[in-house]
């Protein structure tokens, strides 16, 4: 019924729960309750309704759900009580309707069951007749006969039913009484009846008391004044040709247009004779709001915009007035009929129940709530409704225009975000209109992915002797989900026997940078490997991993070792050749190794350039020292030969060895020399006193032998050329053990040196 919709500029509905249809009844509970009744009175109870138990409402979180924008009733689940919970006005919700109800929808879970309850709201006689005016006049003739009606004016009463108003009452007077008019097509009406001629000399104004009297109990009642000026005029009435008129027009007809030409007749002549008409204003309508009378021709045409929705039929009284100079008129009632177009276009209200919807819910899961309306009465307010385009869901009916709509299929949040889905309302008018709404609809994330890596292994590169704390590298994981579901920590995993990981590297939990928590060095650790874990932060966490390699780069950190003879550091070796060598004599061998690698550890040998020393030359990659020429005279007997082994590192390191080449007469000689010639002293303590006595004492008995030598050679200038042979030995003071030394190589790339360290006491020869 039209009088009884909610306003349409309230909400349809507040908000329903997730259901899931399996189901659904389409029968109506009815309740009735009177208006104004205090809160908390119990209308009925809903479980004993639903034939349900009452502990099955809180199971099967039970639900009422209405469009009004007042929760006017609540149900109590633990008893099943339906209550008031607002105050109920009937005159706010319902005016001018003649039954008021308010609608409700009360839903179960497991299985869904849905029932429409009706609750009729009762009329009490909560408001009194009242009147537009505080007082109204009426002119009548003094000639008028008795037994004449004139209207007066009509009562409003908010109230419905026995609470309106019943009848009139006039206030005691001697002229006229009350004709009160009660019909099934018409509201109780009053009109005045002279009962007693008038006489306008004896009593120009006759003052009258009308009182509308309402149905309740205790009746309620309201008054109004009544003027009567009595006339001395017209002796005949003007008459309608019909005591009620009835018209219909179309809603939204043009102004001007025709809705009837009324007729009323005066047998008077002249002025007395001639009618004008004229709309009568009752109560809070106006006709001549709507519509325009011809005071002449009684022609009534259309003036304001007529809607069927608004207002289905008038009521229209008028007047018929004769010219005369005491004026006569008549009354007459038109009930105008406004017939419906189909002019209004079906109207949709969406309510999201599940917005945005989780992308694993299940098939039928209902996403929201379609009502459609339509303004319109008959054909031209019926509707269907339907989806239009593809989406994975579907329309699926409740109760008369009432919809849900529900999940279809399967959706996946990481292919479509979100969903328009267009809902299309046709009415059933001709022709037909419609209306469409786009209701889009989220789709949230779930945790169904995991962090993935963008390569399935790593390989970092690091050099070694970084400093501790460097960022080595920063791995990344891709979580096509959101928010936490996508928020990623990341975690290391040892996946090394020898190295101990989480002593080695560090990972940051949140952005995946790697950072070292040592120096490494190439020589003792190439490589290693451990493995990364990403985990995300859904309920519950989804992880992956990634192997990572990390290579340890070598940097030129290592020296070149020489290898024994020529190893201890600080100390000058002695090798001896003969005189008549000739040139490539290899004189020694010096042996390096490098513990770094590649280049760094590609070796390269040569001499040091000193003043006058063409004698020997070295192979650069061998380390061989050979002599470059024969020996002559002018050649000094000690050569002093410094060798520098150098990597190809960058920079490039240096070792040295010094060697010092002695030169003697003969082969035989050369066993009696010693090599190594430590020079470094320590102390100098009583003994190393002793030794350099012993040393002053043997180099002079040497130099008197070499003066010897060199005068033999004077008295042979025959063969001075040859190369001179000695028999001299020189035999040097006993010498303190040699420093013990170990040296171990290792696949040509590391090495590991061990000595044991001299006395303090240390002799230099």
């Amino acid at each position: 019924h039209k009088g009884n919709r909610p306003q349409r500029n309230e909400q349809i509905f507040s908000w329903l729960f997730v259901l899931f249809l399996s189901d659904w009844c389409t029968a109506q509970i009815s309740y009735s309750v009177s208006e104004e009744v205090d809160k908390g009175t119990v209308v009925g109870n809903i479980a004993k309704d639903l034939n349900v138990n009452v502990r099955d409402l809180q199971t099967r979180n039970f639900n009422m759900v209405s469009g009004y924008s007042k929760k006017y009733f609540e149900a109590n689940v633990k008893t099943g009580d339906v209550y008031v919970n607002e105050r109920i006005d009937r005159e706010e919700l319902c005016p001018s309707a003649v039954k008021c109800t308010l609608n409700f929808e009360a839903i179960l879970n497991n299985p869904m069951v849905l029932r429409r309850i009706e609750v009729v709201i009762v009329d009490i006689n909560d408001n009194a007749p009242t009147f537009v005016e505080d007082s109204h006049s009426l002119n009548i003739s003094e000639f008028s006969p008795t037994g004449e009606h004139f209207l007066l004016p009509l009562g409003l009463d908010a109230d419905t039913g026995s609470n309106s108003i019943k009848t009139y009452k006039l206030g005691p007077n001697e002229y006229f009484s009350l004709d009160v008019q009660n019909n099934g097509e018409q509201s109780v009406s009053a009109e005045l009846v002279l009962v007693k001629p008038l006489d306008r000399e004896k009593q120009s104004v006759v003052k009258l008391t009308l009182t509308a009297v309402d149905g309740g109990n205790p009746p309620k009642s309201g008054s109004v004044h009544i003027h009567v000026n009595v006339l001395d005029v017209n002796d005949n009435t003007p008459v309608f040709s019909k005591t009620l008129y009835k018209a219909r027009i179309n809603e939204n007809s043009p102004v001007g247009s025709l809705v009837i030409h009324l007729n009323a007749t005066d047998l008077d002549d002249g002025d007395n004779g001639r009618v004008v008409y004229s709309f009568v204003k009752r109560a809070n309508f106006n006709p001549a709001d709507m519509f325009f009378i011809n005071a002449e021709t009684g022609e009534i045409t259309v003036k304001g915009d007529l809607n069927h929705e608004t207002q289905a039929a008038y009521e229209i009284h008028v007047q018929a007035t004769d010219r005369g100079s005491s004026p006569r008129r008549a009354n007459g009632k038109l009930l105008v009929e406004v017939v419906d177009i189909n002019d209004n276009a079906p109207e949709i209200v969406v309510t999201s129940l599940m917005n945005p919807v989780k992308e694993d819910a299940e098939i039928g899961s209902v996403v929201a709530l379609v009502t459609v309306t339509d303004k319109d009465g008959g054909k031209n307010g019926q509707t269907n409704c339907k989806l239009v385009g593809s989406a994975p869901f579907k329309l699926k009916p409740n109760y008369k225009n009432y919809f849900s709509l529900v999940v279809d299929d399967s959706l996946d949040r990481e292919k479509n975000v979100f969903y328009n889905v267009t809902i299309q309302a046709t009415d059933e008018g001709v022709p037909p209109l419609s209306t469409s709404s786009v209701l889009t609809v989220h789709v949230s994330d779930v945790n169904d992915n995991a962090p993935r890596f963008l390569q399935p292994f790593i390989n970092i590169y690091v050099k070694e002797n970084s400093p501790v704390g460097n960022r080595i590298f920063t791995v990344t994981a891709v979580d096509p989900d959101i928010n936490e579901n996508a928020k990623v920590t990341y975690s290391v995993i040892a996946d090394s026997k020898n190295v101990p990981i989480t002593s080695t590297i560090n990972i940051n939990s949140e952005t995946g940078d790697l950072t070292s928590l040592q120096s490494f060095n190439y020589e003792e650790l190439k490589t290693f490997q451990f493995k990364v874990q990403a985990t995300d932060s859904g309920v519950p966490p989804l992880n992956s991993n990634v192997t990572v390699n990390v290579f340890i780069l070598d940097d030129n950190d290592n020296s070149p070792n020489i290898l024994a003879p020529y190893s201890e550091h600080g100390s000058v070796y002695s090798e001896t050749i003969p005189y008549n060598v000739e040139a490539g004599h290899i004189v020694a061998k010096v042996r390096a190794v490098d513990s770094d690698s590649g280049y760094n550890a590609l070796l390269s040998y040569h001499l040091s350039e000193t003043k006058g020393n063409n004698l020997f030359r070295i192979g650069t990659s061998t380390g061989e020292i050979k002599t470059k020429r024969r020996m002559s005279d002018n050649d000094l007997k000690t050569h002093p030969v410094v060798v520098q082994v150098s990597d190809n590192g960058e920079p490039s390191l240096t070792s040295t060895v010094s060697i010092e080449v002695v030169v003697v007469e003969s082969s035989a000689d050369i066993q009696t020399q010693f090599r190594h010639v430590p020079i470094k002293e320590d102390n100098f303590s009583s003994l190393n006193l002793y030794l350099l006595i012993g040393i002053v004492s043997v180099s002079a008995i040497f130099l008197l032998s070499l003066i010897s030598l060199i005068a033999v050679k004077c008295h042979r200038t025959d063969n001075s050329s040859d190369t001179l042979k000695s028999d001299v030995v020189v035999f040097p003071a006993q010498l303190p053990p040699l420093d013990g030394e170990l040296i171990s190589i290792n696949g040509g790339d590391t090495f590991n040196r061990t000595q044991t360290l001299p006395n303090k006491e240390k002799v230099s020869y």
